[in-house]
Protein backbone atom coordinates (compact mmCIF):
# COMPACT_ATOMS: atom_id res chain seq x y z
CA UNK A 1 0.00 0.00 0.00
CA UNK A 2 1.33 3.26 -0.88
CA UNK A 3 1.66 5.86 2.27
CA UNK A 4 0.76 9.81 1.78
CA UNK A 5 -0.56 12.21 3.35
CA UNK A 6 -3.18 14.87 2.48
CA UNK A 7 -2.69 18.05 1.90
CA UNK A 8 -6.24 19.39 2.80
CA UNK A 9 -4.82 20.27 5.82
CA UNK A 10 -3.17 22.99 4.07
CA UNK A 11 -5.28 26.31 3.28
CA UNK A 12 -3.78 26.93 0.04
CA UNK A 13 -5.95 27.75 -3.01
CA UNK A 14 -3.90 28.89 -6.15
CA UNK A 15 -0.76 27.26 -7.48
CA UNK A 16 1.78 29.99 -6.31
CA UNK A 17 0.13 28.85 -2.12
CA UNK A 18 0.01 24.81 -3.65
CA UNK A 19 3.88 25.29 -4.53
CA UNK A 20 4.94 26.88 -1.59
CA UNK A 21 3.19 24.54 1.23
CA UNK A 22 5.09 21.46 -1.07
CA UNK A 23 8.93 23.79 -0.12
CA UNK A 24 7.63 24.56 3.55
CA UNK A 25 5.39 21.40 4.79
CA UNK A 26 5.55 18.34 2.54
CA UNK A 27 9.33 18.51 1.74
CA UNK A 28 10.56 19.17 5.20
CA UNK A 29 8.00 16.67 6.88
CA UNK A 30 9.35 13.69 4.43
CA UNK A 31 12.75 14.41 5.44
CA UNK A 32 11.85 15.11 9.06
CA UNK A 33 9.95 11.13 8.55
CA UNK A 34 13.28 9.51 6.90
CA UNK A 35 11.37 9.08 4.22
CA UNK A 36 13.42 8.35 0.67
CA UNK A 37 10.42 9.09 -0.90
CA UNK A 38 6.68 10.50 0.13
CA UNK A 39 2.89 10.60 -1.48
CA UNK A 40 1.25 13.24 -1.08
CA UNK A 41 -2.69 12.94 -1.25
CA UNK A 42 -3.55 16.83 -3.01
CA UNK A 43 -6.44 19.25 -2.63
CA UNK A 44 -7.16 21.28 -5.03
CA UNK A 45 -9.48 23.63 -4.94
CA UNK A 46 -12.09 23.31 -7.93
CA UNK A 47 -10.58 26.92 -9.64
CA UNK A 48 -7.17 25.70 -9.04
CA UNK A 49 -8.15 21.96 -10.84
CA UNK A 50 -9.69 23.56 -13.50
CA UNK A 51 -6.68 25.98 -14.46
CA UNK A 52 -4.27 22.72 -14.02
CA UNK A 53 -6.57 19.91 -16.15
CA UNK A 54 -6.29 23.12 -19.00
CA UNK A 55 -3.08 25.17 -19.07
CA UNK A 56 0.15 22.49 -19.53
CA UNK A 57 2.87 24.84 -18.33
CA UNK A 58 0.81 25.21 -14.71
CA UNK A 59 0.72 21.25 -14.93
CA UNK A 60 4.66 21.46 -15.39
CA UNK A 61 5.13 23.78 -12.39
CA UNK A 62 3.26 21.81 -10.17
CA UNK A 63 5.19 18.58 -11.42
CA UNK A 64 8.37 20.56 -11.11
CA UNK A 65 8.09 21.18 -7.36
CA UNK A 66 6.50 18.47 -6.47
CA UNK A 67 9.96 16.24 -7.25
CA UNK A 68 12.28 19.28 -6.31
CA UNK A 69 10.82 17.75 -2.97
CA UNK A 70 11.06 14.15 -3.40
CA UNK A 71 7.34 13.98 -3.76
CA UNK A 72 4.81 11.98 -5.87
CA UNK A 73 0.81 11.71 -6.23
CA UNK A 74 -1.17 9.06 -6.63
CA UNK A 75 -4.37 10.35 -5.05
CA UNK A 76 -6.13 13.32 -4.97
CA UNK A 77 -8.86 14.50 -2.44
CA UNK A 78 -11.87 16.19 -4.46
CA UNK A 79 -14.21 16.21 -1.27
CA UNK A 80 -14.38 19.56 -0.17
CA UNK A 81 -14.89 21.96 -3.29
CA UNK A 82 -12.94 24.62 -2.07
CA UNK A 83 -12.69 27.16 0.76
CA UNK A 84 -12.11 24.43 2.79
CA UNK A 85 -10.66 26.66 5.22
CA UNK A 86 -13.01 29.12 6.15
CA UNK A 87 -14.07 30.32 9.24
CA UNK A 88 -16.85 28.43 8.84
CA UNK A 89 -17.10 25.28 6.95
CA UNK A 90 -20.02 23.05 8.61
CA UNK A 91 -21.98 21.60 6.10
CA UNK A 92 -20.86 23.70 3.16
CA UNK A 93 -18.07 21.19 2.78
CA UNK A 94 -20.84 19.62 1.03
CA UNK A 95 -21.76 22.04 -1.57
CA UNK A 96 -22.36 21.17 -4.36
CA UNK A 97 -23.77 18.08 -4.34
CA UNK A 98 -23.72 15.11 -7.15
CA UNK A 99 -27.00 16.37 -7.93
CA UNK A 100 -25.22 19.61 -9.41
CA UNK A 101 -22.75 19.29 -12.91
CA UNK A 102 -19.96 21.31 -10.80
CA UNK A 103 -19.24 18.31 -9.34
CA UNK A 104 -18.41 16.00 -12.23
CA UNK A 105 -16.61 18.70 -13.93
CA UNK A 106 -14.79 19.31 -11.22
CA UNK A 107 -13.79 15.45 -10.63
CA UNK A 108 -12.73 15.17 -14.28
CA UNK A 109 -10.63 17.98 -13.61
CA UNK A 110 -8.58 16.03 -10.87
CA UNK A 111 -8.30 13.31 -12.83
CA UNK A 112 -7.05 15.26 -15.52
CA UNK A 113 -4.53 16.43 -13.65
CA UNK A 114 -3.97 13.34 -11.61
CA UNK A 115 -3.29 11.14 -15.19
CA UNK A 116 -0.93 13.12 -15.98
CA UNK A 117 1.25 13.54 -12.37
CA UNK A 118 1.31 9.51 -11.70
CA UNK A 119 4.18 8.18 -11.41
CA UNK A 120 4.94 5.39 -14.67
CA UNK A 121 2.78 2.25 -14.19
CA UNK A 122 1.06 3.55 -10.95
CA UNK A 123 -3.09 3.73 -11.03
CA UNK A 124 -4.55 6.98 -9.16
CA UNK A 125 -7.29 7.16 -6.86
CA UNK A 126 -9.75 10.43 -6.23
CA UNK A 127 -11.83 10.46 -2.74
CA UNK A 128 -15.52 12.37 -3.46
CA UNK A 129 -18.44 13.39 -1.16
CA UNK A 130 -21.25 10.69 -0.82
CA UNK A 131 -23.49 12.30 -3.01
CA UNK A 132 -24.46 15.42 -0.65
CA UNK A 133 -26.20 16.12 3.18
CA UNK A 134 -28.91 13.82 3.86
CA UNK A 135 -31.65 16.32 4.00
CA UNK A 136 -33.25 17.36 1.54
CA UNK A 137 -32.43 14.22 -0.74
CA UNK A 138 -35.17 12.74 -2.93
CA UNK A 139 -35.83 10.05 -5.74
CA UNK A 140 -35.00 12.39 -8.23
CA UNK A 141 -31.38 13.88 -6.79
CA UNK A 142 -30.67 10.32 -6.78
CA UNK A 143 -31.08 9.61 -9.93
CA UNK A 144 -29.13 13.27 -11.03
CA UNK A 145 -26.32 11.57 -8.34
CA UNK A 146 -26.69 8.53 -10.67
CA UNK A 147 -26.30 10.21 -13.93
CA UNK A 148 -23.30 11.91 -12.66
CA UNK A 149 -21.73 9.09 -11.24
CA UNK A 150 -22.63 7.18 -14.67
CA UNK A 151 -20.61 10.00 -16.84
CA UNK A 152 -17.60 10.64 -14.47
CA UNK A 153 -17.04 6.38 -15.40
CA UNK A 154 -17.58 7.21 -18.64
CA UNK A 155 -14.92 10.35 -18.45
CA UNK A 156 -12.68 7.54 -16.66
CA UNK A 157 -12.56 5.22 -19.19
CA UNK A 158 -11.96 7.61 -21.85
CA UNK A 159 -8.99 9.08 -19.83
CA UNK A 160 -7.26 5.60 -19.68
CA UNK A 161 -8.06 4.61 -23.17
CA UNK A 162 -6.52 8.51 -24.11
CA UNK A 163 -3.49 8.14 -21.75
CA UNK A 164 -2.89 4.93 -20.79
CA UNK A 165 -3.03 5.99 -17.26
CA UNK A 166 -5.70 4.61 -14.75
CA UNK A 167 -8.21 6.92 -12.03
CA UNK A 168 -10.44 5.47 -10.19
CA UNK A 169 -13.09 7.01 -7.91
CA UNK A 170 -13.53 5.88 -4.33
CA UNK A 171 -17.24 7.45 -2.68
CA UNK A 172 -16.27 8.50 0.87
CA UNK A 173 -18.95 7.34 3.43
CA UNK A 174 -19.94 9.73 6.42
CA UNK A 175 -22.14 10.70 9.14
CA UNK A 176 -24.72 12.81 8.29
CA UNK A 177 -24.50 12.48 4.19
CA UNK A 178 -27.13 10.30 2.05
CA UNK A 179 -24.38 7.80 2.29
CA UNK A 180 -23.68 7.34 6.35
CA UNK A 181 -22.00 4.41 6.73
CA UNK A 182 -20.40 1.33 4.26
CA UNK A 183 -23.66 -0.17 4.22
CA UNK A 184 -25.30 2.83 2.66
CA UNK A 185 -22.63 2.90 0.21
CA UNK A 186 -22.68 -0.51 -0.61
CA UNK A 187 -26.61 -0.74 -0.82
CA UNK A 188 -27.08 2.38 -2.69
CA UNK A 189 -24.05 1.71 -5.38
CA UNK A 190 -24.45 -2.14 -5.70
CA UNK A 191 -27.73 -1.76 -8.02
CA UNK A 192 -26.25 0.99 -9.88
CA UNK A 193 -23.09 -0.94 -11.10
CA UNK A 194 -22.55 -2.52 -14.25
CA UNK A 195 -22.30 -2.10 -18.00
CA UNK A 196 -24.95 0.47 -20.05
CA UNK A 197 -27.68 -1.32 -20.68
CA UNK A 198 -29.57 -0.66 -23.86
CA UNK A 199 -33.70 -1.54 -23.17
CA UNK A 200 -33.91 -1.02 -27.20
CA UNK A 201 -31.88 -2.79 -29.44
CA UNK A 202 -33.46 -2.20 -32.49
CA UNK A 203 -34.26 1.23 -32.66
CA UNK A 204 -30.78 2.80 -30.14
CA UNK A 205 -33.25 3.84 -27.59
CA UNK A 206 -30.40 5.48 -24.84
CA UNK A 207 -33.27 6.16 -22.76
CA UNK A 208 -32.21 3.48 -20.17
CA UNK A 209 -30.94 3.81 -16.91
CA UNK A 210 -27.71 4.82 -16.70
CA UNK A 211 -24.87 2.16 -15.03
CA UNK A 212 -21.79 3.17 -12.76
CA UNK A 213 -18.78 1.33 -14.34
CA UNK A 214 -17.01 -0.20 -10.55
CA UNK A 215 -13.97 -0.63 -12.65
CA UNK A 216 -13.77 3.41 -11.95
CA UNK A 217 -16.18 3.65 -8.90
CA UNK A 218 -15.55 2.25 -5.93
CA UNK A 219 -15.35 3.28 -1.83
CA UNK A 220 -13.06 5.38 -0.07
CA UNK A 221 -13.11 3.90 3.19
CA UNK A 222 -12.13 6.76 6.09
CA UNK A 223 -11.28 5.02 9.55
CA UNK A 224 -12.15 8.12 11.37
CA UNK A 225 -16.13 7.84 9.90
CA UNK A 226 -15.86 4.40 10.04
CA UNK A 227 -15.07 4.19 13.86
CA UNK A 228 -17.46 6.96 14.11
CA UNK A 229 -20.53 4.48 12.86
CA UNK A 230 -19.48 1.96 15.29
CA UNK A 231 -19.17 -0.33 12.67
CA UNK A 232 -17.06 -3.90 12.75
CA UNK A 233 -13.63 -2.95 9.89
CA UNK A 234 -13.20 -6.25 9.24
CA UNK A 235 -16.79 -7.18 7.82
CA UNK A 236 -17.18 -3.82 6.46
CA UNK A 237 -14.36 -4.39 4.23
CA UNK A 238 -15.33 -7.80 3.41
CA UNK A 239 -18.86 -6.43 2.45
CA UNK A 240 -17.35 -4.42 -0.32
CA UNK A 241 -15.58 -7.21 -1.55
CA UNK A 242 -18.77 -9.29 -1.87
CA UNK A 243 -20.73 -6.80 -3.39
CA UNK A 244 -18.07 -6.93 -6.18
CA UNK A 245 -16.99 -2.95 -5.21
CA UNK A 246 -12.90 -2.07 -5.31
CA UNK A 247 -11.52 0.12 -2.23
CA UNK A 248 -9.10 2.50 -4.55
CA UNK A 249 -8.50 4.55 -1.40
CA UNK A 250 -8.01 4.32 2.72
CA UNK A 251 -8.06 7.63 4.71
CA UNK A 252 -6.30 6.47 7.84
CA UNK A 253 -8.13 8.67 10.56
CA UNK A 254 -8.62 8.13 13.93
CA UNK A 255 -12.02 9.59 16.11
CA UNK A 256 -12.24 10.71 19.64
CA UNK A 257 -13.94 7.76 21.80
CA UNK A 258 -15.75 8.23 24.99
CA UNK A 259 -16.18 5.44 27.16
CA UNK A 260 -18.32 7.17 29.83
CA UNK A 261 -19.91 10.68 28.53
CA UNK A 262 -21.17 10.84 31.65
CA UNK A 263 -18.12 11.30 33.11
CA UNK A 264 -17.55 14.72 34.50
CA UNK A 265 -14.32 14.95 33.70
CA UNK A 266 -14.19 14.07 29.91
CA UNK A 267 -17.43 16.13 29.48
CA UNK A 268 -15.14 19.00 29.97
CA UNK A 269 -12.40 17.52 27.92
CA UNK A 270 -14.86 17.11 24.75
CA UNK A 271 -15.81 20.69 25.56
CA UNK A 272 -12.44 21.54 24.17
CA UNK A 273 -12.69 19.77 21.00
CA UNK A 274 -16.23 21.80 20.44
CA UNK A 275 -14.79 23.87 17.63
CA UNK A 276 -16.39 26.31 15.14
CA UNK A 277 -15.45 25.78 11.90
CA UNK A 278 -15.79 21.80 11.11
CA UNK A 279 -18.82 19.77 11.39
CA UNK A 280 -17.93 16.62 14.16
CA UNK A 281 -20.23 14.22 14.33
CA UNK A 282 -21.00 12.92 17.51
CA UNK A 283 -22.34 9.12 18.24
CA UNK A 284 -23.71 6.89 20.87
CA UNK A 285 -24.25 2.87 21.19
CA UNK A 286 -27.07 2.41 22.74
CA UNK A 287 -27.23 -0.98 24.90
CA UNK A 288 -29.01 -3.12 22.77
CA UNK A 289 -26.71 -1.94 20.10
CA UNK A 290 -28.48 0.95 18.38
CA UNK A 291 -26.46 3.85 17.21
CA UNK A 292 -27.44 7.18 18.61
CA UNK A 293 -26.63 10.36 15.82
CA UNK A 294 -26.30 14.05 16.51
CA UNK A 295 -24.91 16.33 14.10
CA UNK A 296 -22.31 18.01 15.93
CA UNK A 297 -20.58 18.32 19.14
CA UNK A 298 -21.93 20.75 20.68
CA UNK A 299 -25.69 19.80 20.12
CA UNK A 300 -24.41 16.02 21.40
CA UNK A 301 -22.59 17.88 24.93
CA UNK A 302 -26.85 19.19 25.61
CA UNK A 303 -28.66 15.94 24.24
CA UNK A 304 -27.38 12.46 23.48
CA UNK A 305 -27.80 10.08 25.67
CA UNK A 306 -24.46 8.89 27.79
CA UNK A 307 -25.59 5.77 29.16
CA UNK A 308 -23.10 4.20 26.49
CA UNK A 309 -19.35 5.10 24.94
CA UNK A 310 -19.58 8.42 22.10
CA UNK A 311 -17.50 8.54 19.37
CA UNK A 312 -16.45 11.62 17.77
CA UNK A 313 -15.73 12.83 14.31
CA UNK A 314 -13.20 14.45 15.26
CA UNK A 315 -9.45 13.52 13.27
CA UNK A 316 -7.22 13.39 15.68
CA UNK A 317 -3.32 12.85 15.18
CA UNK A 318 -2.78 9.10 14.79
CA UNK A 319 0.44 9.38 16.84
CA UNK A 320 -0.88 11.55 20.13
CA UNK A 321 -3.27 9.52 22.09
CA UNK A 322 -5.80 12.16 23.36
CA UNK A 323 -5.22 12.53 27.30
CA UNK A 324 -7.44 10.27 30.08
CA UNK A 325 -10.86 9.72 30.06
CA UNK A 326 -10.69 10.26 25.89
CA UNK A 327 -9.06 8.07 23.70
CA UNK A 328 -8.84 7.47 19.92
CA UNK A 329 -9.83 4.81 17.26
CA UNK A 330 -6.45 3.51 16.21
CA UNK A 331 -7.01 0.05 16.86
CA UNK A 332 -10.10 0.49 14.21
CA UNK A 333 -7.67 1.83 11.48
CA UNK A 334 -5.71 -0.66 11.71
CA UNK A 335 -7.81 -3.42 11.28
CA UNK A 336 -9.12 -1.76 8.37
CA UNK A 337 -5.88 -1.49 7.12
CA UNK A 338 -4.96 -5.27 7.68
CA UNK A 339 -8.36 -6.70 6.15
CA UNK A 340 -7.87 -4.53 3.12
CA UNK A 341 -4.31 -5.56 2.90
CA UNK A 342 -5.64 -9.49 2.76
CA UNK A 343 -7.91 -8.18 -0.78
CA UNK A 344 -6.37 -10.31 -3.83
CA UNK A 345 -5.73 -6.22 -5.04
CA UNK A 346 -5.30 -4.58 -1.75
CA UNK A 347 -1.61 -3.73 -2.50
CA UNK A 348 -3.54 -1.16 -5.10
CA UNK A 349 -5.52 0.62 -2.55
CA UNK A 350 -3.53 3.76 -1.24
CA UNK A 351 -3.40 5.06 2.21
CA UNK A 352 -3.64 8.62 3.12
CA UNK A 353 -3.43 9.92 6.11
CA UNK A 354 -5.96 12.46 6.87
CA UNK A 355 -5.56 14.68 9.64
CA UNK A 356 -6.72 17.61 9.06
CA UNK A 357 -7.73 19.79 12.06
CA UNK A 358 -4.50 20.16 12.97
CA UNK A 359 -5.19 23.65 13.76
CA UNK A 360 -8.38 23.46 15.56
CA UNK A 361 -6.60 20.99 18.23
CA UNK A 362 -7.04 22.11 22.04
CA UNK A 363 -3.88 24.29 22.18
CA UNK A 364 -3.32 24.58 18.24
CA UNK A 365 -1.21 22.78 15.53
CA UNK A 366 2.17 23.35 17.41
CA UNK A 367 5.07 22.40 14.79
CA UNK A 368 3.14 20.93 11.62
CA UNK A 369 6.17 19.72 10.12
CA UNK A 370 7.00 18.06 13.22
CA UNK A 371 3.55 16.64 14.00
CA UNK A 372 3.32 15.46 9.83
CA UNK A 373 6.10 13.42 10.13
CA UNK A 374 5.59 11.72 13.46
CA UNK A 375 2.30 10.42 12.33
CA UNK A 376 4.15 9.71 9.03
CA UNK A 377 7.06 7.70 11.32
CA UNK A 378 3.18 6.07 13.46
CA UNK A 379 1.96 5.08 10.03
CA UNK A 380 5.14 2.83 9.37
CA UNK A 381 5.36 1.37 11.99
CA UNK A 382 2.11 0.98 13.41
CA UNK A 383 0.87 -0.45 9.64
CA UNK A 384 2.69 -3.06 9.26
CA UNK A 385 4.33 -3.42 5.80
CA UNK A 386 2.90 0.55 4.77
CA UNK A 387 6.22 1.88 3.15
CA UNK A 388 8.41 0.57 5.46
CA UNK A 389 10.90 -0.39 2.30
CA UNK A 390 10.75 3.53 1.73
CA UNK A 391 12.00 4.32 5.23
CA UNK A 392 16.23 6.04 4.59
CA UNK A 393 18.67 4.40 5.96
Amino acid sequence: MELSYCTNVHPAEDLDGVIEQLARYAGPARRAAGLDRLGVGLWLPAPLAGRLARDPEARARLAAALAAEGLEVRTVNAFPYTAFHAEVVKRDVYRPDWTDTRRADYTLDCAEVLAELLPEGAVGSISTLPLGWRSPWTADDDDLATAALARVAAGLLELRERTGRTVRLAIEPEPGCVLDTVDDVVDWLAPRIGAPIDLDPVDGDLAAPPRIDPEFVGICLDTCHLAASFADPVEAVRRIRRAGLRIPKVQASAALHVEDPADAAARAALEAFAEPRYLHQTRALAADGAVLRVDDLPDALDRLRTDGPWRVHFHVPLHLAPAAPLGSTTEVLRRAVEAVRELPDGDETHLDVETYTWTVLPGGAGDLVAGIAAELRWAVAELSGVAAERVAS
